[in-house]
């Protein structure tokens, strides 16, 4: 009898019970974890034995991210920063905050005084809120699946105070409601996580309303409550437990789902109905699922199973009270039709690679594998970390490609997908281009811990793997971080190689910045401060934990007229921020998916679709080559400025830069680095362009000569891309005598993989920098990137200036504008087009639509 009590208590003090703790002292440790997770030191866990969550803590600038919400008010303590099932570690919430963001008096711990049950509360006192004393408690209790939240609000002034109860919920693309209950899935739905809430009551007031009118003296509590589960569908079912009260009033289906040999189906998506709208629950591993469900008697209800490559089915099941056991449905699909792929390098080891698929059957619907913010199934492609996947693919012919960036061929077959029914599709991608002593390199990237975007941090690293990308920094907005682990999680160290960096953004210049050590349990990883003067934001970054040789400071997608002619846009030159660049290492010339490197004009008129207005754009390539003429000396860089993975994923830009070793476990930044801001990089679409003088020079570098040099130029391109010019810039004009086309000189291009190798004299009577381009005018890159916006990306690639002293003084900048003044602010359409008309670059006509936008520079605002 005395070992029986014993046993039951301690099992009874091993089972999880309702808490709230802070996260420090060694605790921090503990906090939830997940693609959202937000939580740092100094946060507040609250947790019962079902669920976990985070309130963030009453801290400076406290904020889930960089994007939850700008300006002076866009902190957000006090509020649901992670919420996910107990040990589950899958936080897929940005934040929950009721009525609102904004500054608060206070977050603490509270006794409840409840057995089993653990809260938080904020407090915003009246003085600080406008004369409404406004209260939130967060509560857990053990045995539920979600989280309490009651609202206090209370006028304490003699006079009617607005109030407002709207919450901000966010971020997600898939949501709905289904009879007042709110609910929103995962971004990637392969992550297994739903959410749904719904106002249980409300005293004080009669109507609900976003914004309420509080007499002097009036007080309104509102009760809501927060679910969590596997699906949204789970969710939705735990908030109508709690919302019903009375378990006579649910039903619970529940079963598995397997294949044709009794193995569980982790893919499928069941239509869930609730009334007369259904909502996506998911299968766990195996393939078990279970949904609570409202009762309604004599009703045989049906749940609809999707899961791609196999037909559509449905299971019926009677209304069963919740009190009693559940009917058991095992219910068995057939084999999918798929394609399984085993894709190896030459030496017979798998690799990473894209396939993308093109329905080939008329009046064949357009694919769906996932959405655009992961690998493993984007839009109608799939990258692979390591080349062995399958596929599952409605029945149908498909034209199927599978790359690895632009040094691989490609491998291109027809495959009809028969029902049940799986193809193989079994190939080697050759690494065809030659880039022995020289690595590439994209700079600037993001995925979710930047906030602006919700690509799984896993799917960009696969990204830039399949994309064949060596060295890629970490630079998350607004967020020390690192990568690394993530690499080594995916086992993609002997492709790519990180270090720990930072994009510093505001509302004006954005910087990039590496290498730092993240604090990762501090806010924002323990990074500095953005300032809107970009000499102080590149100072704090230089001299940041400890001035270092190797530290790499960049202009991201900068308006080079606003940092070097008019620092404040008002149309008048001033020299911009003077002096600042000579502060940073390089500045993008490129940024996203655009080849203007041969603009003939700083700026272009254009007429975005569906707009009557034209607009004025700068064309940072030409003001880049302006610049160089006025003696800015300043290493161009190519970036994706990724912020997802298919259509804004990376590839678009890189750059090559020399290395001592070719493979990337292998790269020492330290040693990239001195390269890096000697200008040694070129920049590419694709090719692998090569340029050197006749004394051995490269990009960046001095090279001295009298009347004249000669450039060893050779190009290089994979078996889907091809060049058909090759054009000298001198001192940042193009040379017509130093322009070759396929069309006016045959002879010196070729069709295999080398596509250019000739030594071209440049004569010279003055001191100039040169610039060489490579590019196929009216080439695509559909091969490569399918139906992304990529596939219209030029193929193009250009050096960083070479500088070539004529008279032995040392090279001198010519001065020369190219035609025009150095843009400043504020230009108007009709002035632009007058200007162009003067330079005899546009008849007075309608324009083409203006080319898609990069990263937007980030504004301020509630």
């Amino acid at each position: 009898m005395k070992s029986a009590l014993l046993l039951s208590l301690l099992i009874a003090s091993s089972v999880p019970a309702a808490e709230v703790f802070e996260a420090a002292l060694g605790r921090e440790t503990e906090l939830p974890k997940g693609k959202e997770a937000d939580g740092i030191l100094g946060d507040f866990v609250l947790r019962s034995d079902k669920v976990e969550a985070v309130i963030s803590q009453n801290s400076p600038n406290r904020k889930a991210n960089m994007s939850t919400f700008y300006g002076e008010d866009g902190v957000t303590p006090g509020c649901l920063y992670d919420f996910t099932l107990r040990g589950a570690n899958n936080d897929q919430l940005v934040i929950y905050a009721p009525c609102g963001h904004g500054p608060v008096s206070y977050v603490k711990m509270i006794d409840t005084k409840e057995p089993g049950s653990a809260a938080v509360e904020s407090v915003t006192t009246a003085a600080k809120n406008g004369g409404v004393h406004k209260k939130h408690e967060y509560r857990v209790k053990d045995g539920v699946q979600g989280i309490f939240i009651t609202t206090t609000l209370r006028n304490e002034t003699d006079k009617p105070q607005k109030s407002f109860t709207k919450d901000d919920f966010m971020r997600f693309e898939s949501s709905g409601e289904v009879d007042g209950i709110r609910w929103a899935d995962a971004i990637n739905p392969a992550h297994k996580c739903g959410y749904a809430f719904t106002t249980l009551s409300f005293n004080g007031v009669e109507k609900l309303q976003d914004t309420l009118e509080l007499k002097p003296g009036q007080e309104v509590v509102i009760s809501r409550f927060f679910a969590v589960g596997t699906s949204p569908a789970q969710a939705v079912g735990e908030v109508l437990a709690v919302k019903l009260a009375k378990r006579e009033l649910l039903i619970l289906a529940g079963g598995r789902i397997v294949d044709e040999n009794d193995k569980g189906i982790s893919t499928a998506t069941l239509r869930v109905p609730f009334g007369k709208t259904t909502v996506p629950g998911y299968t766990d591993s195996e393939g078990n699922f279970s949904f609570k469900l409202p009762f309604e008697k004599s009703v045989i209800n049906e749940i609809l199973i999707d899961d791609l490559g196999r037909p559509q089915t449905k299971f019926s099941f009677p209304a069963v009270n919740y009190g009693t056991a559940p009917t058991s449905n095992k219910v068995v699909l057939s084999a999918p039709a798929a394609i399984r792929f085993d894709i190896t390098d030459e030496s017979g080891k798998p690799i990473p690679c894209k396939a993308h698929f093109a329905p080939l059957d008329q009046d064949a619907p357009k694919l769906n594998l996932g959405p655009k913010h992961r690998a493993h199934g984007c839009v109608d492609q799939y990258m692979s970390e390591n080349g062995q996947f399958t596929q599952q693919l409605p029945p149908g012919k498909y034209r199927v490609v599978v790359v690895r960036g632009p040094e691989y061929s490609h491998l291109e077959q027809e495959v009809t997908v028969e029902s049940g029914k799986e193809s193989v599709f079994k190939g080697t991608l050759k690494r065809v281009v030659d880039t022995k002593g020289w690595i590439s390199a994209d700079f600037h990237n993001h995925s979710t811990p930047s906030g602006d975007n919700v690509c799984d941090t896993d799917g960009r690293l696969i990204n830039i793997a399949a994309e064949n990308l060596e060295f890629t920094p970490t630079t998350e907005h607004n967020r020390l971080y690192d990568w690394e682990p993530t690499i080594k999680a995916l086992g993609l160290e002997a492709h790519i190689k990180t270090v720990k960096g930072i994009e510093l953004t505001g509302s004006r210049q954005h910087v990039n910045a590496f290498p730092f050590e993240p604090e990762p349990l501090k806010q924002n990883g323990g990074a500095p401060d953005w300032n809107d003067d970009p000499r102080i934001t590149v100072l704090t970054l230089r001299r940041f934990q400890g001035e270092r040789a190797d530290r790499w400071i960049q202009f991201n997608h900068p308006d080079l007229s606003n940092m070097f002619v008019d620092r404040d846009s008002d149309g008048i030159e001033d020299g911009g921020f003077v002096g600042v660049g000579s502060m940073i290492d390089g500045t993008e010339s490129q940024n996203g998916a655009g080849t203007d490197i041969l603009a003939d004009a700083p700026f272009r008129l254009s007429r975005p679709a569906g707009s009557l207005a034209m607009k004025v754009s700068t064309v940072r390539e030409f003001v880049w080559r302006q610049l160089l003429n006025q003696g800015l000396r300043v290493t161009a860089v190519g970036v994706a400025d990724a912020h997802s993975v298919y259509g804004n994923g990376v590839g678009c830009w890189r750059c090559y830069l020399p290395s001592s070793t070719d493979e990337p476990a292998k790269i020492d930044w330290a040693e990239l680095s001195p390269h890096a801001k000697a200008g040694h990089l070129v920049l590419s679409t694709g090719p692998f362009l090569e340029v050197t003088t006749q004394n051995g020079k490269i990009a960046g570098d001095d090279d001295r000569s009298t009347g004249g040099i000669d450039l060893k130029v050779r190009v290089q391109c994979t078996d889907w891309m091809d060049i058909d010019r090759v054009q000298v810039l001198v001192n940042s004009r193009p040379d017509p005598k130093l322009n070759f086309t396929r069309a006016t000189h045959p002879q010196m291009f070729k069709d295999g993989v080398i596509k250019f190798d000739e030594k071209i004299h440049v004569p010279l009577q003055q001191d100039a920098h040169l610039i060489v381009v490579a590019i196929d005018e009216d080439g695509d890159q559909k091969i490569g990137y399918g139906t992304s916006d990529y596939a219209k990306v030029v193929p193009c690639a250009y050096n960083n200036p070479i500088y070539v002293d004529a008279d032995g003084n040392g090279f001198k900048p010519n001065g020369d504008n190219l035609g025009f003044e150095l843009p400043t602010g504020g230009l108007k359409v009709d002035a632009a087009k007058e200007k162009l008309m003067k330079a005899g670059l546009l008849k007075d006509g309608p324009q083409p639509a203006a080319p898609p936008a990069a990263e937007p520079k980030k504004t301020k605002k509630k």
